[in-house]
């Protein structure tokens, strides 16, 4: 079965090392600047609060959320979503998650277009990731190589919202740093290298998670091309 076939590991080992590497340098990044208070004393929740009010986000609500890390905006309630960690804390990598996060409330509020691009994947996306997978098994197993080729197709939209994520994930970014820099949560030199390496080692993940994608569309083409060869 090509489930277990080698040349699978060949080319997703290097996608899940750089997966692990990239987690870690995560956590390491929030859990030092978690440590280090911000020159505001403001908490991620004060922090959001006044970007709220100094960008005219006043339809944005600020709600807490279960588990660490798990910070987000919802453009579909307006919410934006805080951890107990972040939204408590009045360190540089807590004000810098928010900030983060209120960029993409920037966004939505701006129509930006990538963010735009990236939600009208999202359906795909959602029906893509299996119906694609179901497709490529169904076409190796019975060897039909058309089936198999519609699979990649439809399993393509993963790698596709990957690559449409990274510029919505970076200009999040960088309107964090200017709110922050500009309202003076953040204040110092110090605080500044902080949030740069949080929110820097935060889009690390959004590309490896690309090139874990597009490494494994190339393992289904690589299955998909030995079929074909083999047929001819």
């Amino acid at each position: 079965m090509f489930f277990f076939n080698p040349y699978y590991l060949i080319f997703m080992i290097p996608a899940f090392l750089l997966m692990a590497i990239t987690s870690w340098y995560v956590r390491h990044a929030y859990n030092k600047w978690s440590k280090i208070r911000a020159t505001s004393g403001l908490t991620g929740h004060q922090a959001a609060q006044r970007l709220i009010s100094t960008g005219s986000l006043y339809g944005v609500q600020v709600q807490g959320t279960a588990g660490k890390l798990t910070d987000h905006y919802d453009p579909r309630n307006k919410t934006l979503y805080l951890s107990q960690g972040v939204a408590n804390s009045p360190s540089v990598a807590a004000v810098a998650i928010s900030a983060h996060e209120l960029g993409h409330a920037l966004q939505d509020a701006e129509n930006y277009f990538p963010m735009t691009i990236r939600s009208a994947l999202v359906p795909a996306v959602n029906i893509g990731s299996n119906l694609g997978w179901i497709l490529i098994m169904i076409g190796l197993v019975l060897q039909q190589i058309n089936i198999a080729w519609l699979g990649v197709l439809v399993f393509s939209g993963g790698a596709l919202f990957a690559l449409a994520t990274l510029p919505v994930e970076f200009n999040a970014s960088r309107r964090a740093k200017e709110l922050l820099y500009a309202t003076g949560i953040i204040q110092t030199e110090e605080e500044r290298r902080g949030v740069s390496q949080v929110l820097n080692a935060a889009a690390l993940t959004y590309v490896a998670g690309l090139i874990t994608a597009i490494m494994q569309l190339l393992y289904y083409v690589f299955l998909i091309g030995g079929l074909g060869r083999r047929r001819n």
